[in-house]
């Protein structure tokens, strides 16, 4: 047995979602000094080993798997793109316990991989029920980029939608890294709708929201994203995002007594200077705190304990109550839109 729990942090330090990673590291960081100083996780200390899922798909899968090969980490936690995880997941093969903590599109049947983030059916569908009752809006058009996520999300969103007399009447993806939206919102501009659905990654979307607001259309059409998290919001600033909604399982002003004792102790350890809470770092806490729990409860790091201790467990953080089943998290999500560079949360969904 080794003298410490080691746990690969796969976050994106590049690339579009690259912004998410200091968050990313700092809130995982957090969790790893909580467990230390309660005696880490069974008896032995927790270290963090960061992997840049930012790269190549291929490229972070190799890296896991020498990691792996030479008995460096005993579980992967983090949030990083579908595209990443379809590649990492079947290099892992069942040798440890692999926490995807991202938003992410249902449906999947992957009996060894312990999801954590939200899905259509509980985030964009509500969502959207919500923005037709209080404010009629009924026909979308979509922005996303083009990988797993924002496909798959659409067709599930789709079929949860129309039961309600919701539609959506027009799709457009454009590859990660996309800086010129103006062919996009031409085709926006053409559609009959009243609302724009973003599935948009980092500087993408907040890329998108700058040139929406520079093309005037931010007083045209309202938008609704599930991936809009503080430091988006701030890149993009207060002028380009009027009438943007958002919706996750997480945001800084939620008003939890685990969520203010998280807030607190994340400024006691990084200072005021550190990046914004937001719904993507919080879900790497989020990830290892899910890990640790499943780890005391199974007295063991090995991968079959932990999954038969995910069968059925209930816990709460900063998100409020997390109830696991079968490997699954249900938790509660919100819609909020800014104010002042803030989100108000305006209801649970």
């Amino acid at each position: 047995m080794h003298e410490s729990v080691r746990v690969a942090l796969v976050v994106p330090l590049q690339g579009s979602a690259g912004m998410y990673g200091p968050s990313c590291e700092l809130c995982a960081d957090l969790a790893v000094m909580q467990l230390n100083a309660a005696d880490g996780l069974l008896g032995r200390e927790v270290s963090l080993r960061v992997v840049d899922g930012g790269r190549d798909p291929g490229a972070v899968a190799d890296e896991v798997d020498r990691l792996l090969r030479a008995d460096h980490i005993d579980a992967v936690v983090g949030w990083h793109i579908s595209a990443v995880r379809d590649v990492v997941a079947p290099r892992i093969a069942s040798r440890v316990p692999y926490v995807f903590t991202a938003l992410y599109e249902g449906g999947l049947h992957q009996p060894e991989v312990l999801f954590t983030g939200e899905t259509p059916d509980a985030q964009v569908v509500p969502a959207l029920h919500w923005m037709a009752r209080e404010f009629g809006t009924r026909r979308w058009s979509v922005v996303g980029n083009d990988y797993a996520w924002p496909r798959r999300s659409v067709v599930a969103t789709r079929a949860g939608a129309r039961a309600a007399g919701i539609d959506i009447l027009d799709e457009v993806f454009v590859p990660l890294g996309t800086t010129d939206f103006g062919p996009a919102l031409r085709q926006i501009e053409r559609a009959d709708s009243e609302g724009v659905l973003m599935f948009l990654v980092g500087t993408d979307a907040v890329e998108f929201n700058r040139q929406f607001a520079e093309a005037g259309l931010e007083t045209r059409w309202q938008r609704l994203t599930p991936l809009m998290d503080e430091n988006m919001l701030m890149a993009s600033g207060a002028s380009a995002t009027r009438d943007l909604y958002t919706a996750a399982g997480y945001f800084e002003a939620l008003p939890t007594a685990d969520n203010l004792r998280f807030s607190a102790d994340f400024v006691s350890s990084f200072g005021v200077e550190a990046p914004v809470l937001n719904s993507v770092g919080e879900s790497c806490y989020e990830g290892m705190q899910l890990l640790s729990t499943l780890v005391e409860r199974a007295q063991s790091i090995a991968l079959p304990e932990v999954m038969a201790a995910a069968e059925r467990l209930t816990y709460c953080g900063p998100r409020g109550r997390i109830d696991v089943r079968n490997g699954r998290v249900h938790q509660n999500v919100y819609i909020a839109a800014p104010s002042d560079l803030e989100y108000d949360v305006l209801a649970s969904l």
